[in-house]
C-alpha cells in the first residue's frame, strides 16, 4: 500500500505572482513488482528547464527515467521485496528517507538507511529490504547517455 505524499507545487498567477498550484497528496503512483510502490512528483524535459506554464507534468507516463529530462519519485519498498536487477540511461540522487535497504551491484551490497544519499551513475542494480519495516526513498532520476567502458555501451535493463 503506498504511503500519503504531500505534494505542494509552485507557480505564477497570471499578473506573475507566486503562488501554490498543488497541494494534496500525491496520486501518481503505480508498482514495478510486488512489494514496491513509485510516487511520480514532477518530471521535466530538456534542458534548461521550461518553468512556463501550469500542466501538472506528474501525470506524463513515464519509465524508470526520462530520457533527456528528469523525474522525481518516491519509492517504497517493504520488506521481502521481489528482486529486479535493472540499469537506467539516467544519473540518479537517491536519500534514503526512512527504514534500510540492500542496494546489491554485481559484485557488491551496500547497506543504506535513513539519511544516507547515493549517486547511481548507470550502473545494473537490485534494492533488496531484509529489514523488518517499510523503506522509503527519494530519486531524482537525470537522463544521461549509455554508460561506455570502451567496449559496447551499457544500455537500460529493465
Amino acid at each position: 500500500m503506498p504511503i500519503p505524499i504531500r505534494r505542494v507545487v509552485t507557480g505564477h498567477d497570471e499578473k506573475g505572482k507566486a503562488v501554490v498550484q498543488i497541494d494534496e497528496i500525491a496520486k501518481s503512483g503505480k508498482s514495478h513488482r510486488p512489494g514496491s510502490h513509485g510516487t511520480v512528483i514532477w518530471t521535466t524535459d530538456g534542458y534548461p528547464v521550461n518553468n512556463d506554464g501550469n500542466e501538472d507534468a506528474s501525470t506524463r507516463k513515464v519509465g524508470t527515467n526520462l530520457a533527456n529530462g528528469t523525474v522525481f519519485r518516491v519509492s517504497q519498498y517493504e520488506p521481502g521485496v521481489a528482486p529486479r536487477n535493472h540499469r537506467s540511461e539516467s544519473i540518479d540522487y537517491a536519500v534514503v528517507i526512512a527504514g534500510e535497504i540492500d542496494m546489491e551491484l554485481d559484485e557488491t551490497t551496500v547497506h543504506l538507511k535513513a539519511g544516507d544519499v547515493l549517486v547511481q551513475r548507470g550502473t545494473i542494480h537490485n534494492w533488496v529490504n531484509r529489514g523488518n519495516e517499510t523503506c522509503i526513498i527519494a530519486f531524482i532520476l537525470i537522463g544521461a547517455h549509455p554508460v561506455n567502458t570502451g567496449k559496447e555501451p551499457l544500455k537500460a535493463v529493465n
